[in-house]
């Protein structure tokens, strides 16, 4: 059934993210509606197997995304929950924003005209849809959003006041929940909540939609979970960093990601070995080539020894330079390594292993060793790595 796969693929274990959701949810105040993340395709893992799966949850609210784009893609794949894009979207996107009920983040004067231009003009064409919008708040992060002030309060409202326009939500982004000293954070959302308190008095109105948690505030500040909040990486089995407690909430690694020897060569002494020559053999050496690369997205920051597999649960360390489709390991050590095992690139070795084996390749640990952080390794391997899902211990298609 994996034949085809033999290359690499990664096994995307639907039931640990499900689980990883639950076990979120049990963490929250009756009532407080989740919505799931699931911008950069579902941060690696696949967007729309996974908001199939989420849909029909009764305390899953929506979806984010960063982009129009995706949000389409959703739209595409029959997702019919509440969308909101997380990020700015430009107006080639809003005629069919509108459409199809997806809502944008709103911090730009500009955005408001242009977004109820849309609306008038639909209705002109026989259309009774407004634009549902969340209002985003910058509270330290510096990214995007209307700063607490007068100038804040200014725009909340005249986008009360704009024809076309439904303030459905207001939002923030804590830049720090993630550290040990909650401090910064517990700032920001003091000053989230004042501001919002001030508007909703001003302004005669309750926002329907108050949100700032992400997972990390998920996890370690239960008081800002408001009445909604943000579920990211942590859905995915990932922790926000090495800093958020980890006794609070049980989540499951749901990625591996698996390949296998496409090739066995024994070399002599004073051998180089990849792109520069930067690896030379000290003695005679068996080395086994993978059939993956950085055109997969698989770091090349792991070369030189850095990085490296599980074949037959023992640690094969990277020899030289990652190539953009291959790479070379030392199996001089494994002496049952054959052309055709199976590589664990991240995973657990399920067979039998001593204490001379090493029985995982934890994502945490692959960020640590290529430079970058956990979720960003998710992110950034490409179509070349088919994911193949799987439910109770067997594949599913979609």
């Amino acid at each position: 059934m994996l034949e085809e796969y033999s290359r690499v693929y990664a096994k995307i274990d639907l039931d640990a993210i499900h689980d990883n959701v639950e076990n979120m949810h049990k963490a929250l105040p009756e009532g407080t509606k989740m919505l799931a993340v699931v911008k950069t395709d579902g941060y690696g893992f696949g967007a729309v197997p996974i908001a199939k799966m989420l849909q029909n949850e009764k305390y899953i609210w929506g979806f984010a995304t960063a982009t129009a784009e995706e949000a389409f893609e959703l739209r595409d794949a029959g997702i019919k929950n509440p969308i909101l894009v997380l990020g700015y979207t430009f107006p080639y996107a809003y005629d069919r924003m509108l459409r199809e009920d997806i809502r944008p983040s709103v911090f730009r004067y500009d955005m408001l005209s242009q977004l109820s231009e849309r609306v008038l003009r639909y209705r002109a064409q026989g259309g009774d849809k407004n634009f549902h919008v969340h209002i985003a708040v910058d509270c330290g992060m510096s990214r995007i959003g209307i700063r607490p002030g007068s100038d804040g309060e200014n725009l909340v409202k005249q986008a009360l006041m704009t024809e076309g326009i439904e303030v459905e939500g207001i939002f923030t982004h804590f830049a720090r929940a993630d550290e040990a000293d909650l401090t910064n954070a517990h700032e920001c959302y003091r000053s989230f909540e004042a501001f919002v308190n001030k508007l909703e008095k001003d302004n005669n109105f309750t926002f329907p939609i108050k949100h700032c948690a992400n997972s990390a505030s998920i996890i370690d500040m239960p008081d800002t979970h408001m009445d909604m909040v943000r579920c990211g990486v942590t859905m995915y089995g990932m922790w926000p960093s090495d800093e958020v407690s980890r006794d609070k909430i049980r989540i499951k690694p749901a990625m591996s990601i698996y390949s296998h020897i496409s090739y066995i060569k024994d070399i002599p002494e004073n051998t180089p070995v990849s792109y520069g020559g930067t690896f030379v053999s000290d003695k005679k050496m068996r080395i086994a080539t993978i059939p993956v690369g950085y055109g997969d997205g698989y770091p090349r920051s792991l070369s030189g020894g850095r990085g490296f597999v599980l074949i037959h649960g023992q640690k094969a360390e990277i020899l030289g330079r990652v190539c953009m489709d291959q790479f070379m390991v030392d199996i001089s050590h494994i002496t049952n390594a054959k052309e055709g095992d199976e590589v664990i690139l991240l995973g657990e070795f399920k067979g039998e292993y001593d204490e001379n084996h090493k029985a995982k390749i934890t994502i945490e640990e692959l960020g640590d060793l290529s430079g970058r952080f956990n979720y960003e390794f998710t992110c950034d391997l490409n179509h070349r790595v088919p994911r193949l899902y799987f439910s109770k211990g067997k594949m599913i298609t979609q």
